[in-house]
C-alpha cells in the first residue's frame, strides 16, 4: 500500500472504467457516500478517500501548516489523481470539497472531465455586495462553540444543516459522524472552510461544472449558487427539491438522478455550455 492511499484511506470500488471521484465535506468522512454509490458500481469506477484527520485517514501525516488553507487539501486530491494514474476524472465535491476540487482542477485541468459540486461556496461571510449566508460574528461563535464544547456543538448543528426533522436518524448519523473527528482538528477544518474565500478562482476554471443545489440549505444558499455560475465559465446550476446541505444522505434518489443526468446527459443536453451560461440544468422527473 502506498503512502498516499493509506494517507487518505483510499478505496476504489466498482466495475466501469470512467472514474468518479467522490470527495466528502467538512465533518465528514468517505462513509457519507454509501447511501449513492450501489448505483454507479456497475458503470463506473469510485474512487473514495478520506481527507487528512477524517474518517480512517492516517492523522499522523496531519499538518496544522499545510491544511490551514484549502490548498493543502486539493494538494491530496492531487496525490491521489497521480498516485492511481486517473484520467477524465468526474470529481463529486460535497460543500468545502466543490472549493478544493476547482483548486485542484486549475492545477490540474487536463486531468478532469467534469466537476459536479454538491451544496457548494466560495465564501461563507457576507461582505460588500455579497451575500455568503453568514456573518462574521455567526462564524466566530461556532469556533468558540466547538473549542468550549465539542459534543454540544455537533449535536446542535446536525439536525440544523440537515433539516429533515422527520428523519431524526439522519441527524444522528451525521452528528456521529462530526463526532468522530479530533476535535482540535476539526477545528482547524472549520476555520480553513468558513475563513476562505476562493471567489476570484471560479473565474479560471476551465472545466465544465454544475452546481447542484438544495432547498432551505443555509450553509450554501440559492444565492451562492447563482453567484457560481455568473461567475464561473462553463457552469451551470440545478436546484432540487431535496432540503438541507446533505442532500446525497437525505435524498439520495433525487441525488443520483440528478448527477446521472448531468454525467450521462441525453441527445438534447449540451454538456459543453458556452461560458457563464445564463440557463441552468434542467431536470424532469
Amino acid at each position: 500500500m502506498s503512502s498516499v492511499v493509506k494517507r487518505n484511506h483510499v478505496n476504489v470500488i466498482g466495475n466501469g472504467e470512467k472514474i468518479i471521484m467522490l470527495a466528502h465535506g467538512f465533518g465528514c468522512d468517505q462513509t457519507t457516500w454509501k447511501f449513492i454509490t450501489n448505483a454507479f458500481l456497475d458503470d463506473y469506477k469510485l474512487v473514495l478517500f478520506d481527507y487528512v484527520g477524517s474518517g480512517n485517514s492516517d492523522i499522523s501525516h496531519y499538518d496544522f501548516h499545510k491544511y490551514a488553507t484549502l490548498d493543502g487539501y486539493a494538494c491530496d486530491v492531487i496525490d491521489i489523481i497521480s498516485e492511481l494514474n486517473l484520467q477524465n476524472v468526474i470529481f463529486i465535491g460535497h460543500s468545502v470539497s466543490a472549493m478544493i476540487g476547482i483548486l485542484a482542477a486549475i492545477q490540474k485541468p487536463n486531468v478532469f472531465e467534469k466537476l459536479i459540486f454538491i451544496g457548494p461556496s466560495p465564501k461563507y461571510i457576507n461582505s460588500h455586495q455579497y451575500f455568503g449566508g453568514f456573518e462574521k460574528n455567526q462564524i466566530e461563535d461556532l469556533f468558540k462553540f466547538m473549542a468550549a464544547d465539542f459534543s454540544g456543538w455537533a449535536n446542535h448543528l446536525a439536525p440544523q444543516v440537515m433539516q429533515n426533522p422527520l428523519k431524526p436518524e439522519l441527524s444522528d448519523f451525521l452528528q456521529e459522524s462530526f463526532e468522530s473527528m479530533n476535535p482540535k482538528v476539526a477545528l482547524a477544518f472549520a476555520k480553513a472552510t468558513f475563513n476562505c474565500d476562493h471567489r476570484e478562482s471560479l473565474k479560471s476554471l476551465c472545466v465544465p461544472s454544475v452546481s447542484i443545489l438544495a432547498t432551505d440549505d443555509f450553509v450554501a444558499p440559492k444565492t451562492v449558487g447563482e453567484y457560481i455560475k455568473r461567475h464561473t465559465p462553463y457552469n451551470s446550476s440545478h436546484m432540487m427539491t431535496a432540503t438541507g446541505h446533505y442532500p446525497h444522505i437525505s435524498d439520495p434518489e433525487e441525488t443520483i438522478r440528478t448527477i446521472k443526468y448531468f454525467i450521462e446527459g441525453d441527445k438534447n443536453f449540451n454538456l459543453k455550455p458556452e461560458p457563464h451560461a445564463s440557463s441552468g440544468l434542467q431536470i424532469s422527473n
